[in-house]
């Protein structure tokens, strides 16, 4: 079964998910420590601010390769790597949910696009697939730990997507670079 799930995937699409899964894992205490300082005044979780910074690696997982589960497989790296490191952001073994629903909020975004005749991955996609990204992990977050009364995940989940926006779209300029430089997959 892994076997044929990893099958569709080239070994350059490996690296750059596994890139993408780590440079988002490494970056993210940097952010979360910076942006703590805002969200603790407006008494919202830092990853709902700081997160569209470090979710826009799962976007750009998907934009270099192309395939759908590139988002989906760097968040199940990125789950693995803070469970086995204990690192800052670790939600025990609930982090294979809290890692994972972003990035196949990215790929079931995109699968959805595409279905709905907009194969490219643009600006717009690039946009939408943040915001799915940031607003499923804050969800997902609250299910497991924080439960906010609803006018504030209401608050919480409009700053989410605020920052996942902008992430998506720091993502499409990063791919925009990549792809002129021919360094992206496609």
């Amino acid at each position: 079964m892994r076997n044929m799930i990893l099958k569709r995937f080239s070994t350059y699409d490996l690296i750059v998910i596994a890139v993408m899964a780590a440079i988002g894992i490494a970056i993210k205490p940097v952010i979360s420590s910076a942006t703590h300082i805002v969200s603790a005044s407006l008494m919202i979780p830092g990853g709902s601010l700081a997160g569209g910074l470090y979710m826009m690696w799962l976007v750009l997982a998907f934009a270099i390769t192309g395939k759908y589960g590139s988002a989906t497989l760097a968040g199940f790296i990125q789950a693995i790597i803070v469970i086995l490191t204990g690192m800052p952001g670790s939600h025990g073994v609930m982090s294979l949910f809290s890692y994972i629903a972003p990035g196949l909020a990215v790929d079931i975004l995109m699968l959805l696009l595409a279905v709905f005749g907009r194969r490219d991955f643009d600006r717009l996609a690039a946009f939408l697939a943040g915001i799915a990204a940031n607003v499923t992990g804050t969800l997902a977050v609250n299910v497991i730990f924080f439960r906010l009364p609803p006018l504030f995940l209401a608050l919480t989940i409009l700053v989410s997507a605020v920052s996942g926006g902008i992430g998506g779209l720091i993502a499409w300029e990063l791919f925009r670079v990549m792809k002129k430089y021919r360094l992206a997959g496609r």
